[in-house]
């Protein structure tokens, strides 16, 4: 295995990673509001939060991409104002994967909060605690198969995205290069070798992951985990 290998293979581990921290912040207050609220606009969040799961990647590529240019209104005030550039950078990657892998934290955390009883919340005001302390003290600690799930779910996902960081990164090494680009390239140039290397890692890391994600159901299922 060359430098290069474990390079990609670092900064496909170090997207997810990011992405999938930043989304944990997003997804627990999204998941808890949209478990809540009682507004007549909750199909459209929903549908918005959930568009990632039936557009195809290419076609949410291509519209990031056109958001991001600096051709653009919205990249070039970006880049005027901030300095940020996010087309073909991997803070552009970051972006798109926080957006492309959204509902993969959301639903998950949605779901753990929707399926609390209303008597946690109603013991904790009486108890004097406000709506945060309620959240963090009270209602995570019993959602907590459920952060794992969509932390889980959502770093595997990000670490198979292909058309998204293909669009939005290109081929960069050392700066958008991941590991499913790699393996394209690869393929591309008849290297079949140094593609399996990065297939079968991808594929280890991947099973891994949901024999961890399928464990953790059972041991809901049977009331074991705490």
């Amino acid at each position: 295995m060359d430098e290069s290998f474990f390079q990609t293979m670092k900064l496909t581990f170090e997207l997810a990673g990011i992405t999938t921290f930043i989304l944990l912040m997003i997804g627990i207050p999204l998941g808890y509001y949209l478990s809540q609220t009682k507004s007549k606009f909750k199909p459209v969040f929903e549908a918005f939060v959930s568009m990632p799961l039936v557009l195809p990647p290419s076609v949410l590529g291509f519209y990031l991409l056109l958001a991001f240019s600096p051709k653009n209104a919205f990249g070039a005030w970006l880049e005027e104002n901030f300095d940020i550039r996010l087309v073909f950078s991997f803070e552009g990657l970051v972006v798109a994967s926080i957006i492309f892998s959204l509902p993969f934290m959301v639903h998950p955390i949605q779901s753990g909060f929707s399926t609390l009883s209303k008597s946690f919340q109603e013991a904790s005001y009486i108890l004097g605690k406000s709506k945060f302390q309620t959240i963090w003290f009270v209602l995570l600690p019993n959602i907590k198969p459920s952060l794992l799930t969509g932390a889980v779910i959502t770093f595997a996902h990000t670490v198979g995205e292909f058309g998204v960081v293909l669009m939005i990164g290109g081929n960069i090494a050392g700066e958008t290069k991941v590991a499913s680009i790699a393996i394209y390239d690869e393929v591309e140039a008849l290297n079949y070798g140094l593609a399996n290397q990065y297939a079968f890692t991808l594929f280890v890391i991947s099973f891994c992951i949901l024999i961890f994600v399928y464990a953790l159901n059972k041991s809901m299922a049977r009331g074991e985990f705490r």
